[in-house]
């Protein structure tokens, strides 16, 4: 059969633009991918005692941008959810990110959003010239607040001391001045009724769309009649690492269920300082299950094969823009998403950098 797209990767950026190129252009696509299921990393599916986890570690949605929120609202019933995070510090729970109601729990006192600036104020430490992830917390919160909330973190999280990461890491602190303890402020927050997989599934039910699991593209793309291929795999993987291999953070998952209805405040705890893990997610809180039992993910940071983060450092950006070079080269190859560009995108991002190619195809 002759397609007019193929499209390698059936993540969240290839199921998008698949379902624009067959529901606007009326084209035949085919979808290749690696894995035995479609979604990519959002894919979520029932355990055993029915509920509802995500394989590849949390994701909730959150956007200011409607028309990526009316386009995923298509295809799922929306369950609205406001995601909160918790900081285990000195061993007790604080809001994160770090707002008046933080500081004033973590130090036991009841400043006013002008106090608050004042003791920020008074804690920061001068730096001269910002380079690193250190310098900028330090430089913006002072040393203690960088020791409990970012120092022993980081080094889980990366593998290596904020001294040694690019100011680009964290290139910023949010310190809120009010008692907003939600993590994100988007206008539009949730996650899809019955999960991201079925969100998904509903995205690809159409009669153009024609998905190929467990299959490595590159042993079956010789032997496919095609016009253009969107890639969203790695992109050192795609010029079979001619540079070099890129470097990815990897995630070492642990499921646990317990027989208890709650097992944390809320949805998400950060582990700064304490155990291995950096995060666990508590699903229920999620999705908004009822069960007598819940699950929990632990997640603890690590060098591997999967790749889930793009690593931040000045050197592994130079490898990956000499790649993007190469990739610029090519014709009738479009790279898209997180791994295609080597770049890091939440799922709002990942979509509307899809529909955007999606209209340069049109064009």
């Amino acid at each position: 059969m002759k397609y007019k797209y193929v499209i390698v990767g059936a993540g969240l950026a290839g199921i998008t633009i698949a379902e624009r190129i067959a529901t606007q252009l009326h084209e035949q696509v085919l979808i290749i991918e690696k894995r035995d299921h479609i979604a990519g990393n959002i894919y979520d599916e029932y355990n055993e005692d029915g509920i509802l986890v995500q394989m590849y570690g949390p994701h909730t949605f959150h956007t200011n941008d409607k028309e990526v929120f009316d386009f995923v609202c298509q295809y799922c019933d929306w369950h609205e959810y406001q995601h909160r995070v918790l900081s285990y510090v000195n061993g007790n729970f604080v809001p994160m990110p770090i707002s008046l109601e933080t500081i004033n729990q973590l130090y036991n006192m009841n400043l006013s959003e002008d106090e608050m600036d004042a003791f920020i104020e008074s804690r920061k430490v001068k730096i001269e010239e910002i380079k690193t992830s250190e310098d900028v917390v330090l430089s913006q919160g002072g040393h203690d607040i960088y020791e409990k909330f970012f120092k022993y973190f980081t080094i889980k999280q990366w593998g290596v001391d904020p001294s040694q990461l690019d100011k680009s890491v964290i290139s910023r602190i949010p310190f809120r001045k009010n008692r907003d303890t939600r993590y994100f402020t988007d206008k539009y927050q949730g996650n899809p009724k019955g999960g991201f997989t079925e969100m998904c599934r509903k995205m690809l039910n159409h009669p153009e769309i024609h998905v190929l699991l467990n299959t490595d593209y590159k042993d079956v793309i010789d032997g496919i009649d095609y016009d253009t291929m969107v890639y969203t795999g790695p992109i050192d993987y795609y010029f079979d690492y001619k540079f070099g291999r890129l470097k990815y953070r990897s995630i070492k998952f642990i499921f646990e269920t317990h027989n208890c209805e709650s097992y944390q405040p809320v949805a998400s705890t950060r582990w700064p300082m304490d155990y291995d893990y950096t995060r666990i997610t508590e699903f229920k809180k999620m999705t908004g299950q009822k069960n007598e039992k819940t699950t929990i993910l632990k997640e603890i940071p690590c060098d591997g094969d999967e790749p889930f983060y793009t690593f931040p450092t000045v050197e592994w950006k130079e490898l990956a823009e000499k790649y993007r070079s190469e990739a610029s080269k090519e014709k009738n190859v479009i790279f898209l998403g997180r791994l295609a560009e080597y770049k890091y995108y939440d799922m709002d991002d990942v979509i509307r950098r899809a529909l955007d190619v999606f209209e340069e195809i049109r064009k």
